[in-house]
């Protein structure tokens, strides 16, 4: 079983100013929760209880939302608040956290490197909470672990996208192995619509092998000078099997004003129903 994940969480959030002038991005709030807790949770039902942060300036409060508020706890002790806390507890209780900082922004490829040291050499999931998901059944990332359990290997989440919004995603080409599982032949950081190898777009979630470190130490500069993933990724691809995995559910991308209106509605008629239980 996989027991580390990986939260890239150093960006700073610029299509939100200016809320995230001193917040970051990650504890902007779907109802009551921050998009951080969102992805921790998932980790935690995918069995990832070691939680690895790579954070960059201004981020403190990702650290102090997943510790234990001494003063709060004390102050709404014994009141119906009470429950309010209970997840976070339950986090703060069945997880470990380490954080380590990107000092500059070089792309994810270059933030998940700087992780290297959080993880070590075995396999390890990735988050981007600003891609909020929501699984069938299982959470994708307990899908991805599902699939990584049979074929021992990196896995990329991907989606179907409109043809015309594949500049904004990383896309694959490959061949179906089974059912939404695809070994991946090529992959293309924001190509042009008449580029596209296909409309199958990567998303913010991935298994990972320890021995793409190396391969990313490796992988130079691409798209707007930054160190790419889907470049390290394809290099990977040419000597290992790489898979992509179209997954079941659904993402609200929380990066974008609309998609993160779109979450915050889904989430707040599933909390109503909650509260109305």
């Amino acid at each position: 079983m996989i027991k580390k994940c990986l939260f890239p969480a150093a960006g700073y959030g610029t299509r939100f100013l200016p809320a995230t002038k001193a917040m970051p991005k990650e504890m902007l709030p779907i109802v009551n929760k921050p998009l951080i807790q969102y992805g921790v949770e998932e980790a935690m039902e995918a069995g990832m209880t070691n939680i690895g942060m790579v954070t960059g300036r201004g981020k403190r409060a990702l650290e102090d939302h997943f510790d234990v508020s001494y003063e709060l706890e004390h102050q709404i002790s014994g009141t119906s608040k009470e429950s309010y806390l209970a997840d976070i507890r339950n986090i703060i209780d069945n997880c470990s956290f380490s954080y380590t900082r990107q000092t500059e922004m070089k792309g994810l490829g270059h933030a998940i490197l700087t992780g290297e040291n959080l993880i070590g050499r075995e396999p390890f999931g990735v988050i981007l909470a600003d891609d909020l998901c929501v699984g069938e059944n299982d959470s994708v990332l307990m899908q991805m672990a599902n699939i990584y359990a049979k074929y021992r290997c990196s896995i990329v989440a991907i989606e179907e996208v409109p043809h015309e919004e594949v500049y904004k995603y990383g896309v694959i080409a490959g061949s179906e192995l089974e059912d939404g599982v695809y070994v991946v032949s090529d992959m293309v950081e924001k190509p042009s619509p008449e580029d596209a190898p296909s409309n199958l777009a990567i998303i913010g979630r991935y298994i990972l092998t320890p021995d793409l470190f190396d391969v990313i130490r490796d992988t130079p500069p691409g798209r707007n000078g930054e160190i790419q993933i889907t470049d390290a990724l394809q290099t990977q691809a040419t000597k290992n099997m790489v898979l992509a995995y179209r997954f079941k559910g659904q993402r609200f991308d929380c990066g974008s004003v609309e998609g993160f209106v779109k979450a915050t509605n889904y989430f707040y008629e599933r909390w109503k129903e909650k509260e109305g239980a």
